[in-house]
């Protein structure tokens, strides 16, 4: 068993979530925050460096590039740091984005400190750790596959929540309009709705987009 301690990466827009999982980290055994990333470019750029064993990421850093597309940008680079999602946001649409883009960990920021500790560690063995509810609603999504809408139908359904219509949504997402009401007509079947509002207002109570 190894001395060295588990090297983090904090990357938050907020100094006040970064300060709050510095001051629960610091006090757990083997874990060391080496340094803070306040926007996705910086930690981007800072896990680049090669000290670093565990990025803790947010989704949302206002303007500029989100975590997701920050996490698929370290995680490509070889030798990578293993990234844990540490954010306020739950939905599947999240959830999808941020495991597809090689997160090794989903959690929330209302975890326990143990948990938050936990979940350091195993993402450090490269081990996955989700929290309870997306847990829950990925192996619903996985039992239930023909009754979940897709990936590109959760971001035709995120746009309708918008107020865009059909054509306003093929314009955006490079489709025809005719194929955005095929895919609205899969969602109506998906959802047991026959309306954009009843399918937006559906989709906002499962988590699959949020509003």
């Amino acid at each position: 068993m190894t001395d060295t301690p588990i090297r983090l990466l904090l990357a938050d827009d907020h100094p006040v979530v970064r300060a709050g999982l510095r001051a629960v980290l610091e006090t757990e055994a083997g874990i060391e925050v080496v340094a803070e990333a306040p926007t996705a470019e910086d930690a981007v750029a800072r896990a680049a460096q090669g000290d670093i064993d565990v990025v803790l990421m947010d989704l949302q850093f206002g303007k500029g590039m989100n975590g997701a597309e920050a996490t698929a940008a370290i995680t490509a680079r070889p030798r990578a740091p293993h990234v844990l999602i540490v954010t306020t946001y739950d939905t599947d649409a999240d959830t999808l984005r941020a495991i597809e883009a090689g997160a090794t960990g989903y959690l929330l920021k209302d975890a326990p400190p143990e948990e938050l500790a936990a979940a350091v560690r195993t993402a450090a063995a490269g081990r996955t750790t989700l929290a309870p509810t997306v847990a829950d609603r990925l192996m619903n999504r996985l039992r239930t596959p023909g009754t979940t809408p897709t990936r590109r139908e959760t971001e035709v359904l995120a746009l309708v929540a918008e107020g865009l219509s059909n054509q306003a949504i093929g314009n955006r997402l490079h489709l025809t309009e005719g194929t955005v009401k095929s895919h609205l007509a899969r969602i109506y079947v998906k959802l047991g709705v026959d309306s954009r509002t009843a399918a937006v207002a559906t989709a906002t109570e499962l988590g699959l987009i949020r509003r």
